[in-house]
């Protein structure tokens, strides 16, 4: 991508509504106007509030925003030209259901209260080859999630990594996760009888997905809850 053209979606963002860029401050002041204030102060209602965590260009959160008018999604990721895709769909479409923070996911605790979040997605995330303690499934963050997610929430990952998926099911064995579902070949395994809302919802392919599928790699899927 041409530097004028992040640039001008950089700009862009800042002008939707959809759209949080934290300042430094706010995060080690942890004053984020909108911690455990997001149904009332944003979302203006009480549904579920659903993360996707590294949603780069937030092909779930806007999927399932559209799927699930009945729930809150919000998708996390440091990249604002990525977002920006999500976001533009978002606010062309007058969509109020879904809106997205700019930046690290390591800071989430000071944008969520306690019990304020009820479900995660981890769609195709870094698999970390040599920091396993950044993966998104590691200890280090299922510890970050548990400050704010509520007791039996779902985490849900959605992977083309051997690596991250083979880390994660050794982390849920280790600290005794509760597994609800795994897929190692999620298209080949997906079961004939399986519900249409379920299988429309596996079947949300972001743009990293549609790159490792068209090279062969196998999709991934497991949920678990940490609680």
């Amino acid at each position: 991508m041409g530097k004028k053209k992040k640039l001008f979606r950089f700009a862009e963002i800042r002008t939707m509504a959809c759209v949080f860029e934290p300042t430094m401050e706010q995060c080690n002041a942890d004053s984020f106007p909108l911690k455990g204030k997001w149904r009332s102060d944003f979302f203006k209602n009480e549904n579920p509030v659903v993360l996707e965590l590294g949603c780069g260009k937030g092909e779930y959160s806007v999927g399932l925003g559209k799927k699930f008018p009945d729930k809150n999604f919000i998708g996390v990721d440091i990249k604002g030209a990525r977002i920006w895709y999500g976001a533009k769909t978002v606010t062309d479409e007058k969509m109020t259901n879904v809106a997205f923070i700019r930046t690290r996911i390591d800071f989430l605790d000071k944008f969520f209260s306690e019990n304020e979040v009820d479900e995660i997605w981890l769609t195709f995330s870094d698999p970390q080859p040599n920091k396993p303690n950044k993966r998104l499934t590691s200890e280090f963050f299922i510890n970050l999630y548990r400050k704010f997610i509520k007791p039996g929430a779902l985490i849900h990952l959605k992977t083309d990594s051997d690596l991250l998926f083979e880390s994660t099911v050794e982390q849920i064995e280790e600290h005794h996760y509760k597994l609800e579902e795994i897929r190692w070949d999620l298209y080949q395994e997906m079961p004939e009888n399986l519900d249409q809302q379920t299988r429309e919802i596996l079947n949300i392919k972001t743009h990293y997905e549609q790159l490792f599928s068209a090279k062969g790699f196998k999709i991934k899927y497991c949920r678990f809850n940490v609680n």
